[in-house]
């Protein structure tokens, strides 16, 4: 399916029954929908209707130019924008890497909409600023980031060879040819030009409204870019109640890694 959200276009697929128990699944970088295909079956045999849009800039939806077309409103719009097509007034959300941060900012700028969220990966944005400099120091490659051309090339010269070995992804070969065929990197590194910047890092962090729904945040003891303080920190800024789970023996993809635990906690938490 497809969906004009101000003018961008944004693909998904629905599966389940049509009065099932609504859930948005989020990928980040690099990935697309596609990361879910393990937690999609589960979920939809546990009752849901589950929605796993290719977020703007990858895969089958619209790559629009320019840095500013990827602020994080934007990126919630779309969301909405989604929900809206579907006449879904609340559903629950499951972010992963920048799908987290799309959660956590959906959740808090708008909890009219959201039954319950979950965040893998990343946690709440001031609790990933409150964990210090030991998670700058981890957040190293969000700077190379900031560069236009210098990481499109860092990151795919020699095969994709940087990609490959920094992001140590389980699914690599599909998401390079993604990319390739999507022409997306540039597009997925605006994600990070539009809304960490270097002056962020040293700018006071945003004060969001604190989360209403019930919230799950899940780290992975693999995870070699992010701490699990700032997972477990997200605690403090959510209002409706906040439960931690740690997955031993995943990396950044808990997701692939670790399919069936994954499954399982979603089925747990959502019901």
């Amino acid at each position: 399916m497809r969906v004009d959200s101000d003018g961008i276009g944004i693909e998904f697929v629905v599966s389940g029954p049509d009065d099932g128990r609504p859930v948005v699944l989020l990928h980040g970088f690099p990935d697309t929908g596609r990361v879910w295909r393990h937690q999609v079956p589960a979920l939809v045999d546990a009752g849901h209707r589950v929605i796993v849009p290719d977020q703007r800039g990858y895969g089958r939806s619209d790559h629009p130019d320019g840095v500013e077309a990827y602020n994080l409103l934007f990126l919630a719009g779309d969301v909405l924008a989604v929900l809206d097509d579907l006449g879904i007034e609340r559903a629950a959300l499951v972010g992963h890497d920048w799908g987290a941060a799309v959660t956590w900012g959906i959740s808090s700028l708008a909890p009219e909409r959201v039954r319950r969220m979950v965040a893998f990966s990343v946690g709440h944005p001031s609790a990933f600023r409150l964990a210090g400099l030991a998670q700058q120091e981890k957040s190293w490659y969000m700077l190379l980031f900031q560069f236009p051309g210098v990481a499109e090339r860092w990151l795919s010269d020699n095969a994709w060879q940087n990609l490959r070995e920094w992001s140590q992804h389980p699914d690599v070969d599909a998401v390079v040819a993604d990319m390739e065929v999507h022409q997306s990197l540039t597009p997925a590194l605006n994600w990070y030009r539009a809304n960490l910047p270097p002056e962020v890092w040293v700018s006071p962090p945003l004060a969001l409204p604190a989360i209403q729904a019930p919230a799950l945040g899940v780290w992975s003891s693999g995870d070699s870019a992010l701490l699990e303080s700032q997972m477990m920190g997200s605690g403090e800024f959510c209002a409706g109640g906040f439960r931690y789970e740690r997955i031993e023996g995943a990396g950044h993809w808990p997701q692939l890694d670790t399919p069936e635990a994954v499954s399982r906690l979603l089925v747990d938490f959502l019901a």
